[in-house]
């Protein structure tokens, strides 16, 4: 892709810049979607375009092994200036902030530490966009971990005994396992998914009605935010960690809030703007996914696959009370995920899928 002239030239004036002293050679070193591995001289990335950027790193340890992803958002100012240092006895970034004074000498120099800075890559910055628009510095204080840094591999500690939360049956060797959990302020502050999906006090009828359509805890989860959009903005957040800074914890909510939209008939004409913005995104999302990560589990009845399978029935059989133009979004992101992943949709597969359709059952007799 050709890189856009008068962008670069605004960047040199305009753009942000990310200083990081004391990187060690042989670092993976990443903003956005890319990735390098640092030379001896490296000392950060210039001309970042002012606005929302993912800063990963991996750099190895004193045995020389890889040690897991790490990264951080940060919102780019115009001709800001980010430093950074690496501390060498944690193997880690140092979160300290520079004073205004060091900065400023920083920036006074900047003409001598030119040659050490990486220009951004401007011909990923179109896509980029695509997946970062409608994260907001709000959202962003609410889901980041208080220690800001996300990483791939949690630091974990074990939870006292009271606190477990046992589920009904357990296997006998897992019962045997300790109970893990983040430690305090290290892991993403996402959004509480509910495993039961009806209101409390809730009668068997109610609870038939709500386990085949999600739309009382969509509504309810969607009222916890500032605005209602701020749902798909944290599918946003989480795709980015899991994409770039391979969270297994982000994917997990990721697909969580995937199927939870898709399991929601009912909410579909209340929340138009929401479903929207959900099929744009999705478009972005499943386009860019590594083919190989989705097609490699179709075969298993992939839950994405099956969630959008889902989704699309919904609208196609809601008759007026959702509008012409939603229905049309819906179609071409089907046409699009068949396209790519060779995902069928049809008739036929909608009969082959009857297996794993909602079992509905009478539970009067084991809530009395």
């Amino acid at each position: 892709m050709d890189i856009d002239q008068e962008l670069a030239k605004r960047m040199l004036i305009e753009g942000g810049t990310l200083v990081f002293l004391d990187v060690p050679e042989g670092t993976d070193f990443g903003m956005d979607m890319k990735n390098w591995i640092t030379d001896f001289n490296f000392k950060g990335m210039k001309m970042i375009p002012p606005g929302l950027h993912f800063i990963s790193y991996s750099a190895r340890n004193k045995h020389g092994d890889a040690t897991p992803r790490v990264g951080f958002f940060h919102n780019f100012k115009k001709s800001e200036i980010l430093v950074r240092k690496w501390d060498p006895n944690a193997e880690d970034i140092s979160l300290e902030d520079f004073s205004a004074e060091e900065v400023d000498r920083i920036r006074s120099n900047l003409l001598q530490l030119d040659r050490y800075l990486a220009p951004y890559p401007l011909e990923i910055y179109r896509d980029w966009r695509k997946l970062s628009e409608g994260i907001t510095d709000d959202l962003l204080g609410r889901l980041s971990p208080e220690k800001v840094l996300i990483r791939s591999a949690l630091e974990l500690e074990s939870t006292p005994e009271s606190s477990k939360k046992r589920r009904r049956t357990l296997d006998k060797e897992e019962a045997l396992l300790p109970q893990l959990s983040p430690k305090p302020a290290t892991a993403l502050r996402i959004t509480e998914v509910p495993e039961f999906k009806w209101p409390e006090g809730a009668t068997p009828a109610d609870i038939t009605k709500h386990s085949l359509d999600s739309s009382f805890a969509l509504e309810k989860i969607i009222s916890s935010f500032k605005e209602p959009l701020d749902i798909i903005g944290e599918m946003q957040v989480c795709y980015i960690c899991f994409l770039i800074g391979h969270s297994l914890e982000a994917f997990e909510q990721w697909k969580d809030l995937l199927l939870l939209l898709c399991a929601s008939e009912d909410a579909l004409a209340r929340q138009r703007a929401v479903f929207s913005r959900f099929l744009t995104v999705m478009s972005t999302h499943l386009q860019e996914i590594p083919e190989d990560f989705m097609v490699d589990v179709v075969a298993g009845k992939n839950a994405v696959y099956l969630g959008m399978k889902k989704l699309f029935q919904n609208i196609k059989e809601s008759g007026e009370s959702v509008d012409t133009r939603l229905k049309s979004q819906a179609e071409r992101l089907k046409q699009q995920l068949e396209s790519k992943f060779g995902w069928g949709f049809s008739k036929e597969d909608e009969e082959e899928d009857d297996e794993d359709a909602p079992v509905v059952v009478d539970l009067s007799e084991e809530l009395l």
